[in-house]
């Protein structure tokens, strides 16, 4: 067990992907109410999602929301078990923060200009972190075996 870490400091970067993931909830709930309310989506559309494509401000809010269900779930995953296994290391909490600010940064870039460069920029950043989160875990676990 890391000593010199409190184990449970992994839980706040977690809250806040939670956060953004919750954030990004209401705001797809509002693009899709404004986008049937504008009646350029019907609310039969829902139903079965089939007839006119959504407009794109709710396409961009629902891919958004759907994509903090992909990449962070791995993330999720390392921080529970560093925290089970005692792993929360220093390192280890520099890699999650720093994934936890290239995903906000994506999530800006995505829900403003979206500009798909800079959005992808973000996105693999946001990659190399979660990566060296993993082999920082893995590395630790290892160690002790």
């Amino acid at each position: 067990m890391n000593a010199d870490v409190n184990q449970l400091s992994i839980f706040l970067p977690v809250f806040v992907i939670v956060a953004l993931t919750a954030i990004a909830f209401l705001r797809m709930a509002v693009a899709r109410a404004r986008a049937t309310k504008e009646r350029t989506d019907s609310a039969t559309y829902y139903r079965a999602y089939q007839g006119p494509p959504e407009a794109d401000y709710a396409i961009i809010a629902v891919r958004h929301y759907g994509n903090l269900f992909e990449a962070p779930v791995l993330f999720y995953a390392a921080s529970i078990i560093a925290f089970a296994v005692g792993g929360v290391t220093s390192w280890l909490l520099v890699w999650a923060w720093g994934y936890v600010a290239a995903r906000l940064v994506q999530s800006t870039i995505h829900l403003t200009f979206n500009n798909p460069l800079y959005r992808g920029l973000a996105f693999s950043i946001s990659w190399l972190f979660l990566i060296a989160l993993w082999v920082t875990l893995a590395m630790e676990i290892i160690g002790r075996l």
